[in-house]
């Protein structure tokens, strides 16, 4: 009996250990960018030797990309949350678009995870091949959600993957201007603008499916 759950006490400190690093590397990130962090600088922040860290990932890219990885399964829960209620296309459509909105506008921090912002500005930087294509599989497979009701909207293929693209770079600027406070310039509301803008991409789509109809 004790033999048995030793491993389960194991895996449970390893679990621990793990969680602790990621919550530390986090913050690391988050003040220093992924280009200015650092393995020692996050097993410092996790009360750890940098040797410590590569018992649980081989690089600090490796911690990045899990930590975007579970940014981006909790996206696509709420969105799935989102859509749950929803009674036909038109609803599932806005309602997925509004749960990536509003997703990246109550956590800004995953946004900036998401787009790997750096201080002084914002710069891709690759995580890997294998890494980046798991992490757009991913993000794909939250926004998919978008790209069905568009289709059962009445949309083709091509529109319906422009209707994601069009939302994605819709919902990224808005929240860029109101998480830098350049949307007050304006004197408008990131979260109304949002909204008129889903509004108008189903109108768009109902008039489109009833041509495509005819």
């Amino acid at each position: 009996m004790a033999g048995a759950r030793k491993p389960v006490r194991r895996q449970q400190v390893d679990e621990a250990k793990r969680e602790l690093i990621l919550a530390s590397a986090r913050r690391v990130f988050e003040s220093d960018g992924l280009d200015g962090a650092s393995l020692r600088a996050i097993a410092a922040a996790a009360g750890y030797t940098p040797a410590a860290l590569y018992f649980h990932f081989e690089s600090k890219e490796a911690i990045y990309a899990e930590l975007l990885r579970a940014s981006l399964a909790e996206l696509g829960r709420s969105v799935d949350r989102a859509i749950a209620k929803a009674a036909d296309p038109a609803a599932r459509l806005r309602a997925a678009a509004l749960a990536f909105f509003h997703f990246y506008d109550d956590n800004p921090r995953d946004l900036d995870l998401g787009f790997y912002l750096l201080r002084g500005g914002m710069k891709p930087h690759g995580l890997g091949r294998a890494r980046d294509e798991m992490l757009n599989a991913s993000l794909v497979d939250a926004l998919r959600p978008i790209s069905e009701a568009a289709l059962a909207l009445g949309a083709r293929r091509k529109e319906a993957r422009l209707v994601v693209v069009d939302t994605f770079a819709h919902a990224s600027g808005l929240l860029l201007l109101a998480h830098t406070g350049r949307i007050r310039l304006f004197d408008a509301r990131a979260t109304a603008l949002m909204e008129r803008f889903v509004d108008a991409t189903i109108a768009a789509l109902r008039r489109t499916g009833k041509g495509h109809g005819a």
